[in-house]
């Protein structure tokens, strides 16, 4: 899954959630369940997360929605499993290259024609 934020040192749940696609409710949820979600909060609880926030964010993603995992499974895996954050990294490295050798071989096409 590619995330589209800008850089910047903390985004709003709202950024976050539309980034995911998901709601903001959901992220709520998460950063409840997952002690690795620690947005920081100004006086009035609104949430920021940090850079280091949006990457457990898209491990939690990718074990919960993308590779079916229960709550729990996705915990027992963030505790034990010392190497899924570097495959998490890879896939999404991986899938921004897809992306852009499809870009470019659109490009090729449409030049061609």
């Amino acid at each position: 899954m590619q995330i589209e934020l800008p850089d910047k040192l903390y985004y709003s749940i709202g950024e976050v959630a539309s980034a995911f696609n998901v709601n903001a409710s959901l992220i709520r949820f998460w950063e409840k369940e997952f002690d690795v979600i620690a947005p920081k909060k100004n006086k009035k609880g609104n949430r920021y997360f940090t850079q280091q926030d949006i990457k457990n964010l898209k491990l939690i993603y990718h074990l919960v929605k993308e590779r079916g995992y229960t709550l729990e499974g996705a915990k027992t895996a963030l505790q034990e499993q010392e190497n899924i954050k570097q495959d998490v990294e890879l896939i999404a490295r991986m899938e921004f290259i897809r992306s852009e050798l499809i870009k470019l071989k659109e490009s090729f096409d449409s030049s061609a024609e």
